[in-house]
Formats: structure tokens, sequence, C-alpha cells
């Protein structure tokens, strides 16, 4: 069993503090034999409207490329038989396609294959379902907060 890991991390003249924490992080995770995928965050403006009617614009990071990358590693690994069974910790519908794909796959190799993905289940978040054509693996608070890592990532002074 292998577990990789997809992130957007800021850069460090945008944000030092946090590009220091995703560094250690990262690195933390390489060690323990998790396969690490980073890309700087990319940024753009945002524009709300508040209630009041004014509007507040404020700079937001974005993950650039994280989901194209995500797909073609599990159709790589897909391809190489490298699993059964796939789990996406993701509710990106972008990656419907990829499932379709895995599908497919297994009809081509005439082979047992399968994506799930796992999401956050909550009465007060609006998005409850995983990505389609997956199964999908509902996660409560409970059990989302035992798998927090503990550890402090955070730069020292």
């Amino acid at each position: 069993m292998e577990t990789w890991f997809y992130t957007g991390i800021p850069d460090v003249a945008d944000n030092a503090f946090w590009h220091q924490f995703w560094a250690a992080k990262l690195l933390a995770m390489k060690r323990a034999g998790v396969h690490v995928y980073s890309r700087p965050l990319r940024y753009r403006n945002k524009a709300i409207r508040l209630p009041d009617g004014t509007q507040h614009t404020f700079l937001v990071g974005e993950e650039k490329g994280i989901d194209i990358r995500l797909a073609l590693d599990v159709i790589r690994l897909g391809h190489a038989g490298m699993y059964d069974v796939g789990l996406i910790f993701s509710q990106d519908q972008d990656l419907t396609e990829v499932a379709d794909d895995v599908r497919q796959l297994g009809r081509q190799q005439a082979r047992w294959i399968k994506l799930a993905s796992a999401y956050p289940n909550s009465p007060t978040l609006r998005n409850r379902r995983g990505i389609n054509k997956t199964d999908w693996v509902p996660i409560d608070r409970t059990t989302y907060d035992a798998s927090l890592d503990a550890r402090d990532y955070r730069p020292r002074p």
C-alpha cells in the first residue's frame, strides 16, 4: 500500500511562515514514505459583496495543476497494476472523468479496479457528496479529528 499526497504551497516570497510550515510537513511525509507532489499556489484577487452592499477584495491562493497531476498518477498507476482500490480524499468533480477511465481500464485489463472518494461529512456542510462515479466514503468529525497530525511544523523563531 502506498500513499500519495498532492498540495499547493505558498511561495516563500508570498508567505514565508506557511511556506516553511508546509516544507517541514512535506519533508516529514517524504521521510515516512509518502509520495509528495506540491506546486506553488497561484494568487488572484477575489471580490465579494458584503451584507451592507459594499464590495471587499482580497487575495486568494489557488492550487493550479494539482488535480491534473493526481489524475495522471491515478491513470498511470492503474495501467501499471499498482492498485486495485484507489481512495482519493477529494470532492473535486473534475476527477469524475478519471473514474470513467479507471472503469474502462478495468474492463480492458479484465480485472477488478475501483475508485472511492473520501470527504468530510457534517450537517453543517453544503457539499455532502464524493466524486461522481466513485464509491463515496463519508468521514465523520470524530474520525477526522482522530486522523489529524499532532506534530508542530511551525518554523522556530
